[in-house]
Parts: structure tokens; sequence; C-alpha cells
């Protein structure tokens, strides 16, 4: 009877068989995950982001630190097979992956795993506008200029994100910066809307710029509000600068602008107000005009990189309202300028008009985007 009952009992073991040894080897639905993390190793590239993936059961949570507790986000696929960061690994960090797992059979288990990414051989940086919390003009662009070359233009552009308090529509363009860097500018399809807030991130930690350009390691973030709706308009013609406020005129200033005929003449379009820079030297010849000038200026505005500016001009005070003599500036009395100073903030437009002047002002040279239609503005992005 005895040796009938053996292979019953084993028949009756829940499907198990005993090892040699008398330990119970583990149910089918109940084996370990197999977890796999990519990447592995040590100095490996950054610039992926981190995928584990799960075999033999499920994925219930993964948490990936950096070595000062900084989390990669990311999220669980539906199927619990897989997890993919939100963000690429960064240059030069190590990096702890913890993948919680269970079986088919319901055995929950965790395991970990390590990796570290190579540092960055060369390094980029952004120089942004406008600072953080300003309040600005309603022709203000985002624009974001890069210590080197950005080869990979999208990857970069994918990056940036833009948050408005009204959906405000717009593009980002590349262009290249006076200085001869690039340069991308996010500008509205239209003058923003008063009391616009607006949020710029600019998550670009991991992303490489390409050859010659260099690793981001940090991200950028800067908020800002929009203010009065202002718009200056210039009438070199009639040498007239004109102040509307939310439609209404404020004041009319007699200016003189540039000299007609050569490299004094002034830029027409539209021009944005870069910044007031108060009481600053000008001297003609950092802008190609020789021994022409070399003075101490107040009320200082800028408008183009190239050297526009509006600024209090007493020596021309005979020219005001009557021609334009000056050296490409628009200048105006000590009182009007000390006003008008007082009255406009950076990001206001400058619609100058005039028959004789040296041209459109470039994207690239101030704030220029406004001169391109809204289509060729489009075009600029690199994401068309």
């Amino acid at each position: 009877m005895a040796a009938l009952l053996a292979p019953l009992a084993a028949c009756s073991s829940s499907g198990s068989p005993s090892a040699p040894d008398g330990e119970v080897k583990p149910s089918a639905e109940d084996r370990p995950v197999t977890v796999t993390v990519t990447p592995t190793g040590e100095r490996v590239p950054a610039g992926e982001p981190v995928k584990v993936t799960a075999a033999g059961g499920r994925l219930t949570s993964v948490t990936v630190t950096d070595a000062e507790g900084h989390r990669l986000a990311g999220k669980v696929a539906a199927d619990g097979r897989s997890w993919l960061s939100d963000r690429k690994a960064v240059p030069g960090a190590a990096y702890t992956v913890t993948a919680a797992t269970r079986t088919e059979g319901g055995t929950a288990k965790s395991t970990k795993a390590t990796f570290t990414t190579a540092e960055a051989d060369k390094v980029n940086k952004v120089d942004w506008r406008p600072g953080a919390d300003a309040t600005v003009g309603i022709a203000q662009p985002i624009s974001l200029v890069f210590d080197n070359p950005v080869r990979n233009k999208a990857e970069v552009e994918k990056q940036l994100r833009i948050t408005t308090s009204n959906d405000t529509e717009g593009s980002w363009g590349w262009i290249r910066d006076w200085s001869g860097r690039d340069r991308v500018d996010w500008r509205p399809r239209t003058y923003w809307k008063p009391g616009t807030k607006v949020t710029l991130n600019a998550e670009l930690n991991g992303t490489d710029s390409g050859a010659d350009g260099g690793w981001f390691v940090r991200d950028y973030t800067t908020a800002f509000t929009v203010g009065a709706r202002q718009i200056v308009k210039v009438d070199l013609d009639s040498h007239q600068l004109t102040l509307v406020r939310d439609g209404e005129t404020v004041r009319r200033i007699p200016v003189s602008g540039g000299t007609p005929g050569g490299d004094k003449r002034s830029w027409r379009g539209t021009a944005v107000l870069m910044a007031k820079e108060g009481t600053i030297n000008m001297n003609s010849e950092t802008v190609g005009l020789g021994d022409a000038y070399d003075k101490m200026v107040d009320h200082s505005m800028r408008l183009t990189w190239s050297g526009m500016y509006a600024h209090a001009a007493p020596w021309n005070a005979r020219y005001f309202g009557n021609a334009n003599q000056s050296s490409g500036c628009i200048g105006m009395s000590d009182a009007n300028a000390a006003w008008f100073y007082g009255q406009v903030r950076p990001g206001d437009p400058f619609e100058i008009t005039g028959k004789d002047t040296k041209g459109v002002v470039e994207p690239g040279n101030g704030f220029g985007a406004w001169n391109l239609s809204w289509g060729e503005w489009q075009e600029k992005s690199a994401l068309r």
C-alpha cells in the first residue's frame, strides 16, 4: 500500500516536484521577474531616456534618482512591461534605478541597478530675455542666445515650453544674432494682449547641441507679465514721435532722425525698446562712423544692437520737428526725453516710417522679428 501512496502523494503536490535536495521549485507563475535597464554600465553616453523593461511579470513602479537625489520622472506602460523616463539622462551623472515588480503569481519584489554617464566634453550656455518677474511691452519676444553653435535645432526647440495665461498663439524662429551667435526667439502672432502672464521652461539639461556646440547641463526658466498697450509711432518725414496708449494719443514730441543720404540714416520698420540705459557714452567709432561724435548722452533708450537709440539731444534743438540731422538716432529735447523715458518700458514697439532710411531693422538686430510676416516667421522654426 505504501508503494501505491507515493505516486499519489507526488500527484497531489500542487505541481511543484521536489528538488533532489528537498527544496521546492517555484511554479512557472512565481518565477522571478527579469528586469533590464537601458543604458547600463559606466560613463555611457548621455542624451537618451532611461528605459526599464520586465519579462515574466510586471513593473509596479520605477524610481530613478541621481547622486543629489533628483528624480528622473517617467511612467509605467499600461501593460506593466516597460517604463520610460520623460527626460534624458544628463552628462556626468550617477543614476540609481529601483524597480518594484510583481510576478505572475503575485509575489512582490524590488531590484536595483546603477549606471553613470560620461562628462560633457563641452558645455553650451544660454543668455535669455526678458528677465524673471519683469513687466514688458506688447512687442517683447522671448529670446535665447547660445554661447556655442546649435546644429540640433529641432532637438533643442522641442525642449522649449511656452505657457501663457490666455493661450496666445506664437512660434519659435531661429535667427543669427547681431553678435554672430545662434539665437531662437518666440514671438506672438500679433502683439501681446496686456496683462498676459508668460512662462518659459527651457528643459535643456541633457540635450546635445550637435557638432562644436556641446551639451546643455542645466534648465532655464523665466516668467514675466505684459504691461499696458503702448505703441511709439515715429514719422521721420514729419519729424514727430507719438506715444499711443490703449489707442489714445498721450503726447506728440518733435524729433530729429538720421541725416538723409548716407550711413547716418535711421532704420525703419518696427524696432522694440531693448533697454533703458540712462546716461551713457556714445562714440561714433563703435558704430563705424569715424570721429563724428564722442559724448555723454542722457535718457538713452536702446532700439537696435547696431546703435540706434532714442535719447536727449539738446545740441540738435534747432532741428526738432524740422529736419533729420542726427547720426541715426531719434533725438529730442531734454525735457521731452526725461518725460518719455519715464513712460516707456522695454518691449514697447517703435513703429518707424520714413522715405530716406537705411532699410528695415533685421530680426537679429535687436528684436526685429516683427518686420517679417507671420508666415515668414513660422518658416524659421526648426519644427516646420
